[in-house]
């Protein structure tokens, strides 16, 4: 097996992993439906470093974390990468608790066409004629899906803003997925200790009150940190096309969640939305399986 065709098809099963377990993440936030979103936040920051820190050292991989630190340049880049993806995180754990994971999966369908875009101009990839049809008619139902909720869909604006360019930094960088990520985490340790500290001493911190929310909330690093390092290895293997696409699976599985399972509002305008971008879904899985042919193709 050529290393092209190896390295192609890890990226693809990296990426299937990070978003069907991103897909899932609504029933986890949800379990934390009585700790205040802030606090989530803080404590997903706080335990993906100590979860990220414990991988580096069972790689040998410390030293790189430091030299990253050390690095201005790469790690000013990165400490921006990491307010992006707090102020994703945020918004995202904020929007699930209050009931509005249909219009988190807007945003999550809007997402893949500014990823793909930035990656067509900015990076100049290359966008063959099913993935240009599947972006038009993607992009068509993301116009309905507006118009359906009558009102400018902020919580999906600001998820897929900061998410489509987080991936554009990580795309350009392309360093090691856990090395990146444990610097991100690190940014973000210090305001989210002083944070935690101030709920300490006010009495209103839910963390160390019941020892089921405890768990909870000590596990959101390994909730985190698994499908961002699968994200971290398909963006390092696959064009910035490609992965944005694929990204179409999260908000599919999280608008069956809002939909069958919270029993959000579905009329039929958003309805039409979502049907075109099931189409766009189903092109793009066909296009995926060629592209994955002509890979082996040129293999042999």
């Amino acid at each position: 097996m050529s290393k092209d065709r190896t390295s192609y098809r890890t990226g693809i099963f990296y990426g299937v992993s990070a978003y069907s377990l991103w897909g899932l993440l609504p029933f986890y936030w949800k379990w934390l439906g009585s700790v205040s979103p802030a606090e989530i936040l803080v404590h997903r920051g706080i335990w993906s470093l100590l979860v990220c820190l414990l991988f580096l050292k069972f790689a040998k991989k410390i030293k790189v974390f430091w030299g990253l630190i050390r690095d201005l340049k790469t790690f000013r880049v990165l400490a921006f990468a990491s307010l992006l993806l707090t102020i994703n995180w945020g918004t995202f754990i904020w929007a699930v608790n209050a009931d509005r994971v249909v219009e988190s999966a807007l945003g999550y369908y809007i997402t893949p066409l500014v990823t793909a875009s930035f990656g067509v101009f900015i990076l100049k990839e290359e966008i063959r004629s099913a993935q240009r049809i599947a972006l038009l008619i993607a992009g068509a139902g993301v116009v309905v899906l507006t118009v359906g909720y009558g009102a400018l869909p902020w919580i999906a604006l600001v998820l897929a803003s900061t998410w489509g360019s987080y991936s554009l930094i990580k795309k350009r960088l392309k360093l090691g997925a856990l090395d990146s990520l444990s610097v991100e985490t690190f940014v973000a340790l210090f305001p989210s200790a002083a944070y935690l500290t101030f709920l300490e001493i006010d009495g209103t911190a839910s963390f160390g009150k019941s020892w089921g929310i405890s768990l909870l909330l000590m596990t959101t690093g390994i909730a985190t940190v698994t499908p961002l390092l699968f994200f971290n290895g398909a963006t390092n293997r696959l064009p910035l096309v490609t992965v944005g696409l694929l990204q179409y699976m999260t908000p599919t599985i999280m608008f069956f969640i809002g939909v069958g399972v919270n029993h959000e509002d579905m009329n039929p305008i958003k309805l039409i939305g979502f049907i075109c971008i099931w189409i766009a879904l189903i092109i793009l899985g066909r296009d995926l399986v060629k592209s994955s042919r002509s890979v082996d193709d040129s293999s042999n």
